[in-house]
């Protein structure tokens, strides 16, 4: 997964790129996650595997993926086949998306809670992380009635512990040290 993230990453960027310059995001967005689709199809996937002509390749999947996608996307598709990277579509669409967020400055925050959470609980949290954290907040909201109380925050690389479980755990460490 990894690998295929590395081989990914230089085209995720590089339509991102493309789509920021020519003011166009959305459509890319909307192109690339239908075209990761189409990738993931396992009949294509046999055809991508097997020894066609990458031209063949790319007029095939541009075919399949028709109104679609436009000219630019088209010629993607087919930069994709020439370099055999047809199968990191999938992964490209997650990697722009990733990218989209970042240039709109939002972010997904995964809430995990003891007890189901209010509405006025998710919206004083929800503006107290975007006040930290400089950016929209999507929260996520989970409920695991095994943190008995508290709250688990994961934003990106941040993660804030308020669960009682968690606290418990350290008052057991601190006194068994």
């Amino acid at each position: 997964m990894s690998e295929l993230t590395t081989v990914a990453r230089p085209y995720a960027k590089a339509a991102f790129d493309f789509a920021v310059e020519n003011a166009d995001i959305a459509k890319w967005q909307e192109m690339l996650v239908f075209a990761a689709e189409v990738a993931k199809n396992e009949a294509l996937q046999d055809v991508m595997t097997a020894t066609l002509a990458s031209s063949q390749l790319a007029e095939l999947f541009n075919s399949i993926c028709a109104d679609q996608l436009n000219t630019q996307g088209q010629n993607f598709i087919k930069i994709l086949a020439e370099n055999n990277r047809l199968a990191a579509l999938p992964q490209i669409s997650v990697l722009f998306n990733q990218l989209k967020a970042e240039h709109d400055k939002e972010i997904d925050v995964d809430v995990t809670s003891a007890i189901e959470l209010s509405e006025t609980q998710k919206t004083n949290m929800g503006a107290a992380l975007e006040k930290r954290l400089a950016r929209k907040v999507k929260l996520n909201c989970n409920v695991d009635p095994a943190l008995v109380a508290g709250v688990i925050i994961k934003a990106g690389d941040t993660v804030i512990d308020g669960s009682l479980h968690s606290k418990l755990n350290r008052l057991s460490d601190a006194l068994q040290a």
